[in-house]
């Protein structure tokens, strides 16, 4: 009998903190989204990671109409096509409280990565909330994300 093989592979949507609450055009370090895609192809090789950044490397610069599309793409994108969304936000997002929503909404496992542990959205929509990207690291090479992914 021929070997079944799991050709499902989880698709990862990488959501954070890009302008917070900066009154200026600018983004706040972004280099916790190449951090986080590197441990999640560690402990789930072959995954399908989405960074929306790295889709948009000039999104500061869109036009109003190319922004909203974007904005509302992703976070449709959020809601139907995403089996995990790592959420990195050191402090408050509502582009990110936006995309936890929509990915928490359509079936997704929400995972946190946030000292705001009494917020609301941070702890009613994650199924695990890490306090920095240390512990993040070392939870998932403990094998904590791979149990969460849903086998479809």
């Amino acid at each position: 009998m021929a070997e079944v093989i799991d050709s499902w592979k989880p698709r990862v949507f990488i959501a954070g903190i890009m302008q917070g609450s900066l009154t200026r055009k600018a983004l706040h370090g972004q280099g916790y989204r190449e951090r986080i895609a590197e441990i999640i192809q560690k402990v789930l090789p072959g995954s399908v990671i989405y960074d929306p950044l790295a889709a948009n490397k000039n999104s500061l610069e869109y036009g109003e109409e190319t922004g909203k599309q974007t904005f509302l793409r992703h976070n449709n994108q959020c809601s139907t096509a995403t089996d995990l969304l790592i959420a990195y936000i050191p402090e408050a997002s509502m582009g990110t409280a936006i995309e936890m929503w929509e990915a928490w909404k359509g079936g997704a496992v929400v995972i946190t990565i946030s000292p705001m542990v009494c917020n609301w959205v941070v702890k009613f929509l994650s199924t695990r909330i890490y306090p920095d990207l240390e512990a993040f690291e070392k939870g998932v090479a403990g094998g904590d994300v791979s149990a969460w992914i849903p086998k479809k």
